[in-house]
């Protein structure tokens, strides 16, 4: 409780420090709101003494991520409509210490639910008979045997899925090839996985299907190869597609919130509209039926324990042709949170090669200070 208090108190003092004309724009002053009412809404909450305390405290974390939902397209709006008071850069650093902040909170908020959920399933007492279902590979929100190959194939099936279901079934969808260490498996928060995942191959499916059937060898789209490489400390994904390259004049503003061509800054403006809530999960590239995890070829499913339901898994699909423009720069942030790094290299004309690292929670080698450092700011 002290924690997110101090956390939130230190986000309101950084709107605090803007210039007036940008904090006073409506959706930055609504963002303000909605940490302010937090700050107060937790200062008044007692000390937790009982397990009816915690769950009061439960409820009040519940409504509380709710309404934060609206607090990533609200920020994001805000800063596009007051660039040119505000150096690109400053901007960036702000919005960027901001999701990063708001990442810290939410994964404390959500794991202290997931708990409590756990601790009051029936299975979780010693003499209770134990169950198949009881979620043993979680602790709270994080999976304890995340598989690389089928968190992959289940963003993969949704995403195609998505997008046959937007361009019809004669779309040139390409086909997704899993190779390498396919038993990599590691401790990690799914959600936060599969949010980065989707949006990698989404980019990647898109460009393909979008490039023209005149690009295929005999009118079969190429296929989008997946490598997963598998250390001691880490297990890197690459991505690479034949979908013609990032064009040169996006290339630079690629990691930017608030960068970008007057042109394409309206547009993410006229669909980020579109978008009153996000939780930045993979259910912004998944139709709202499937099930994220699941492998078409094994037929079994990883996701949340069913006694919690995460406020990550709110939204639902989103149309291809609304490009909200913060795909990318989200998932670095969650890939760079979690101690590890998302690049991207592209080849013009012809594809782009990107490249996750995720660093293996729990390790002894896991680089507490840099999150320890992330957390504080």
């Amino acid at each position: 409780m002290f924690e997110q208090n101090y956390r939130h108190a230190h986000r309101l003092r950084d709107m605090q420090k803007l210039p007036y004309v940008v904090v006073t724009n409506s959706h930055l002053s609504h963002v303000y709101e909605l940490y302010y009412k937090a700050f107060d809404k937790f200062r008044k909450v007692s000390e937790i003494k009982t397990v009816d305390d915690n769950d009061r405290w439960c409820n009040i974390l519940r409504e509380t991520l709710n309404d934060h939902l609206t607090a990533i397209p609200r920020l994001v709006r805000g800063i596009l409509e007051v660039q040119g008071t505000m150096k690109p850069e400053e901007t960036d650093k702000f919005t960027t210490t901001m999701l990063k902040s708001r990442i810290s909170r939410r994964v404390i908020a959500e794991q202290h639910l997931a708990l409590t959920e756990t601790f009051h399933s029936p299975w979780h007492f010693p003499d209770a008979r134990p169950q198949q279902d009881s979620n043993v590979d979680f602790v709270g929100e994080v999976f304890l045997k995340c598989n690389a190959k089928e968190v992959i194939e289940g963003c993969a099936e949704a995403t195609r899925a998505l997008l046959r279901g937007a361009y019809g079934d004669q779309a040139p969808i390409p086909e997704i090839r899993v190779e390498g260490h396919l038993d990599a498996h590691f401790p990690y928060i799914l959600s936060h996985l599969e949010y980065i995942i989707g949006e990698l191959l989404r980019n990647s499916i898109q460009a393909v299907a979008e490039r023209g059937h005149r690009h295929f060898k005999d009118g079969v789209p190429p296929p989008i190869e997946v490598l997963i490489c598998e250390t001691a400390q880490n297990v890197i994904i690459r991505i690479s597609d034949q979908g013609g390259g990032v064009p040169r004049e996006i290339l630079p503003y690629l990691w930017s919130f608030s960068k970008g061509p007057p042109d394409r800054r309206n547009l993410r403006l006229q669909h980020l509209e579109r978008v009153p809530k996000m939780a930045a999960t993979m259910q912004e590239v998944r139709t709202p039926d499937q099930h994220i995890g699941t492998s078409p070829d094994e037929g079994k499913a990883t996701k949340t324990p069913a006694q919690y339901e995460s406020s990550l898994t709110t939204l639902s699909s989103r149309p291809p042709n609304l490009c909200l423009g913060i795909g990318l720069p989200m998932s670095r942030i969650y890939a760079e949170y979690w101690a590890g790094s998302l690049e991207l290299h592209s080849l013009e004309g012809y594809g782009v090669d990107a490249f996750l690292q995720i660093s293996k929670l729990g390790n002894k080698n896991e680089q507490l200070t840099t999150r320890a450092s992330m957390d504080a700011v």
